[in-house]
């Protein structure tokens, strides 16, 4: 990699709106920058990087390939996009990280590219925080608004639907799913899937509640809330053993697609569902 000249910028994009790169700014000139695309001081941007209009780049961020970022995302400073995953079986094969639209990526995250044992992709949705320090490593899948706040660790091959949130300092297993509308608590160490629309806290998780919040805040029908408050009750509270409750459920409220979802979550659960806390 060498840093651009600004007649090599200018022979790379003529276009008078073309990406806006500081002096100290290093890219391979193999990467793809589209208009309006900002670059800060020290920051790095490698070959077969391919980044879409209005993304701004913080200082001192780094960006490796194949690595492919959406438009109107914020990176800030020292954050790390692409890097080599941390599996012992890596043996440098070309996978990639894929970064939606409208991120907001803060300082020291890290974003490690898929495996050639997993889906060989990291990806990451539309309009999700990760805020400092967050770490989504190989094969991770984040669907659209998810949160991650401080310090939040999601391990090789983690699922995440969208809306859910994380508290600070929380963690997730390898191979792990979180369902959507999902709320970790801070501190949370989850060993098993997370169902959809729940709450789940401690050491090691355990599920306390429907999370009314969030899902009032993602402004669901109460039509849909009171159908995932029952569903709750028959699956988790009832004392019938899972399989029956969700027999049950189904036939009672699958026509709720909420409740739907939830049940097949939990129907294709391979590691377990996190068990009711006291």
């Amino acid at each position: 990699m060498r840093r651009l000249s600004p007649r090599s910028r200018t022979e790379r994009a003529p276009d008078p709106a073309a990406a806006s790169l500081h002096a100290t700014a290093v890219i391979d000139p193999r990467a793809e920058l589209d208009a309006g695309v900002e670059v800060g001081p020290f920051a790095v941007v490698g070959s077969r990087v391919r980044i879409a209009r209005g993304t701004r780049i913080g200082a001192h961020a780094v960006i490796e390939g194949p690595t492919q970022i959406g438009a109107d995302n914020r990176i800030f400073p020292h954050a790390v996009l692409g890097g080599a995953p941390q599996d012992r079986r890596y043996g440098g094969e070309p996978t990639s990280l894929v970064v939606g639209a409208r991120n907001e990526i803060r300082e020291f995250v890290t974003l490690n590219r898929g495996t050639v044992h997993g889906n060989g992709t990291t990806v990451i949705g539309d309009g999700c925080i990760l805020m400092s320090s967050s770490h989504v490593a190989h094969d991770c899948v984040l669907g659209d608004g998810v949160i991650l706040a401080s310090g939040v660790l999601l391990a090789g091959h983690v699922e995440v639907g969208d809306h859910a949130v994380f508290g600070g300092l929380a963690a997730v297993g390898q191979m792990l799913r979180v369902g959507e509308s999902a709320m970790v608590a801070a501190g949370a160490m989850v060993e098993r899937d997370v169902p959809p629309f729940h709450t789940v806290s401690g050491d090691r998780a355990r599920l306390r509640a429907l999370n009314l919040v969030g899902l009032e805040r993602r402004g669901l029908e109460p039509d849909a809330i009171r159908g995932l408050e029952e569903a709750h009750r028959m699956i988790f509270r009832s004392g019938v053993p899972v399989q029956e409750a969700i027999l049950a459920a189904r036939e009672r409220l699958g026509h709720v697609a909420e409740v739907a979802r939830l049940l097949d979550f939990i129907a294709a659960s391979k590691k377990g569902i996190c068990s009711r806390g006291r």
